[in-house]
């Protein structure tokens, strides 16, 4: 009796694997990541005039949530002098949108003078323009623009926004 988990199968002679037959058993997903190795052998050199990514370590992968909008904030305001910490702009973003980024207030003064106080950290759009920071979304919903732009703010009026403990 075969250990628990096995095939009983008979053994037969494995057949050499062809390009064809290899991607017709491993799927598209493989091919797609072949492709691009099988072309490569015979392309040239890039010219010395084409720039590239200069170091693979400074690409970091964020999770497409609070979590990772935040992370990805902090690298950003760490890269412009912004001051401010994960837990600081935890607390905010969960007491002004409860981590929506699409949150809009249109009940309070700001909104009933037209313009209303929008995403994560509820910037309003003269406030967001004003404290935008280069290399982000000029999108008021995008989350890393709009933490980015809410701490500089509160940077420059409360010292970070880890001295914001109410509406601001």
């Amino acid at each position: 009796m075969p250990a628990r988990g096995q095939h009983n199968r008979a053994r037969t002679t494995r057949r050499p694997l062809t390009l064809p037959r290899t991607l017709a058993i491993t799927g598209t997903a493989a091919a797609a990541l072949a492709f691009p190795f099988l072309t490569a052998t015979t392309a040239s050199a890039a010219p010395s005039s084409v720039s590239s990514v200069s170091s693979v370590s400074s690409v970091t992968n964020y999770a497409n949530n609070l979590d990772g909008w935040i992370r990805e904030s902090l690298d950003v305001m760490a890269q412009n002098g912004i001051p401010g910490t994960y837990d600081g702009i935890y607390r905010n973003i969960i007491r002004e949108s409860s981590g929506n980024p699409y949150a809009i207030n249109n009940w309070d003064s700001n909104a009933a003078a037209g313009t209303p106080s929008k995403g994560l950290l509820q910037v309003i759009d003269p406030t967001f323009a004003a404290y935008h920071v280069p290399g982000t979304s000029y999108d008021p919903y995008d989350p890393i623009a709009n933490i980015t732009a809410a701490c500089n703010y509160a940077a420059a009026r409360y010292g970070s926004i880890d001295n914001v403990y109410g509406a601001y």
